[in-house]
């Protein structure tokens, strides 16, 4: 249940303590989902944190103005966008404006 999730990530959220699970529903299984959900609320906001750091980074090496870094950064960034979609973070048609967009920078600039 808490794989690709860092052991302290899963006990930094102060929203999801167990006095608020409890609170929350009566029915073990409605529990349950609301731990569930609080796992994947964190791990989402991780990828989509990666994500945005990414893209500042692209954004940076496309304004050194060095076309080998800027290259080499912006495949990691379509591959980033790429990840996202495959894990649901970023729908497909968003995606592929973004890196049209991304394209389009990298080829006017460099």
């Amino acid at each position: 249940m808490n794989v690709g999730v860092p052991s302290q990530a899963l006990h930094c959220d102060p929203i999801m303590t167990q006095e608020v699970i409890e609170e929350l529903p009566n029915i073990k299984s409605a529990k349950k989902r609301v731990k569930v959900i609080a796992v994947k609320t964190l791990r989402n906001k991780m990828y989509k944190s990666a994500l945005k750091t990414q893209i500042k980074k692209f954004n940076t090496a496309i304004d050194t103005l060095d076309k080998a870094a800027a290259e080499a950064v912006y495949k990691d960034t379509i591959k980033k966008i790429d990840q996202a979609v495959s894990r649901g973070i970023m729908h497909k048609n968003a995606a592929a404006r973004h890196k049209s967009r991304y394209t389009k920078k990298l080829n006017a600039k460099v």
